[in-house]
């Protein structure tokens, strides 16, 4: 009954979020796909990436697709079905974290550490943007197949897992996860799962990266702009100072952003966030190490986060993100399983004020942030407005607020605020064809001709730069080179040969 008004609790701290509405990639991914509004239609895509066409972000979750499906039919396309469905999702993975650490913790002490796992502030953007709902579904897939496996449970504990690598590509390491619970237990508690349930897994594990790498991956070609020409030395250098952040946001979550592109994270790092990054990372292998046998709760919390984690690091490979909230969702299980440790060894006699004081003043502080910061995914306005205030360094936040400025028709605001994204960040071909889009339409082909130009040495498909590039030959009266352009354009984007067809005759 306690573990069920704990999971109520996280539910009622995101209830507010049933009056906002689709923010961001929520738009791309589930307003503007047809897959995400009827079942049928989300069965029929489970052979196509995530990201509907023309976006080119790949990735493989039909899962995830499924039940934004399931969601549109019953709510009407309303997004505050979608919100609610996220919260409920929240609290039933909060209920799945107590009752995998109380393994090993006594029940107040589990209790403890379920509020702080709801309650972290980091998980507003992992509840209250609807497409975080990856993140729900994998973690709720990961904890449920541990469960699954304690009780024996193999056929469950293999579909579970299944689900969790279809719902969000770091679900493929429910697996190891499942082997490393079993690994934790005291060496006397009783033998191993059965070799058949590690070969199921495996296999299943195969298949799902065999089908990544055949839709998902063959779909994406959207990277972090940072890591765009970038050498391994150079990307390293980022992810070491992002998972520095990365680790600071967890243990003191007080400066959040919906963003965390240049210059939020400085973009070259300096030496010491590199060599802090490199330490943290250092750290929590050691501490996951030495406390296997001594406090095995903290080793689980520790790896499993980082293993969730590790996918979008950048570490070992690039991704579309330099650090975002959202992704660190699971990794709060090592702040929770360290608060539950703590309040286990503080639950002796004459201790036990100590540890529920400490942990309701972190509650208290914790709970009050995240209601602070809940209104900023209100809507793309207040996200917009929020990281402008709060993240003026965000070459991403004047971008966006350009966009605006644009779309309202005030071009000289506009204008200044593209030249301030691009004096903060001028290594960014996105940004630049944009730039160079906005410039065409106010007739500055001086201007936007070096932009195109940029753009298309580093990204030589780049969308909206081809578009403007053959605006600037239709402008200039190279009809030769426009044609070409457009005839290069219908082949790559086949979807766009109207638009040109449109502006040739």
């Amino acid at each position: 009954m306690k573990r069920a008004a704990v999971a109520l609790l996280a539910v009622l701290l995101y209830l507010p979020a049933v009056r906002y509405g689709f923010v961001e990639d929520d738009r791309a991914i589930i307003v503007a796909n047809p897959a995400a509004h009827a079942v049928g239609a989300a069965v029929a895509s489970a052979g196509k990436p995530y990201w509907p066409a023309p976006a080119e972000g790949g990735l493989y979750r039909p899962f995830t697709v499924l039940t934004y499906a399931v969601d549109w039919t019953i709510g009407s396309g309303a997004p505050g079905w979608f919100h609610l469905t996220n919260a409920l999702l929240d609290g039933l993975v909060v209920w799945l974290v107590i009752a995998v650490l109380a393994r090993w913790l006594p029940e107040p002490a589990a209790l403890a550490a379920g509020i702080i796992f709801a309650i972290h502030p980091v998980h507003v953007e992992g509840v209250a943007s609807i497409v975080s709902r990856a993140e729900l579904l994998a973690a709720a897939g990961i904890t449920g197949a541990v469960l699954a496996a304690r009780r024996e449970r193999w056929a469950l504990a293999v579909v579970l897992s299944a689900l969790a690598m279809l719902s969000k590509e770091h679900g493929v390491v429910a697996g190891v996860v499942v082997l490393l619970d079993d690994w934790l237990q005291s060496p006397k508690a009783r033998p191993g799962y059965p070799k058949p349930f590690y070969a199921s897994l495996a296999a299943v594990t195969l298949l799902f990266l065999a089908l990544w790498w055949q839709i998902g991956r063959a779909g994406a070609s959207d990277l972090a702009p940072p890591f765009i020409g970038a050498g391994v030395g150079a990307r390293l250098g980022v992810a070491l100072a992002a998972n520095l952040r990365a680790a600071s946001l967890l243990v003191w979550p007080a400066n959040l952003a919906s963003d965390y592109n240049p210059q939020v994270i400085a973009v070259p790092p300096s030496a010491l966030a590199i060599l802090g990054g490199a330490l943290a990372v250092a750290a929590v292998i050691f501490a996951a190490w030495y406390c296997r046998r001594r406090a095995p709760v903290v080793t689980f919390g520790l790896v499993v986060g980082a293993l969730a984690y590790l996918p979008t690091s950048n570490l070992i490979f690039p991704s579309g993100v330099v650090l975002a909230e959202r992704n660190l969702y699971l990794a709060v299980l090592a702040v929770a399983a360290l608060v539950g440790w703590a309040v286990a060894r503080l639950s002796e006699p004459g201790r036990a004020r100590v540890g529920i004081t400490g942990v309701a003043v972190l509650a208290v502080a914790m709970g009050l942030r995240t209601e602070l910061r809940l209104p900023a995914w209100r809507d793309n306005r207040a996200q917009l407005l929020t990281l402008i205030a709060d993240h003026p360094e965000s070459y991403r936040a004047h971008a966006g607020a350009a966009a605006v400025l644009a779309g309202i028709g005030d071009t000289a605001a506009a204008r200044h605020e593209y030249a301030r994204a691009d004096s903060i960040f001028p290594r960014d071909p996105h940004l630049d064809a944009d730039y160079a889009f906005f410039l065409i339409g106010g007739r500055d082909t001086s201007a936007a001709a070096p932009l195109v130009r940029r753009a298309r040495a580093v990204l030589p498909r780049e969308r909206v730069a081809l578009r403007a590039d053959f605006l600037l030959a239709m402008a200039r009266g190279d009809r030769s080179r426009a044609l070409a352009l457009a005839d290069t354009a219908g082949r790559w984007f086949p979807w766009e040969r109207e638009w040109y067809l449109a502006r040739i005759q």
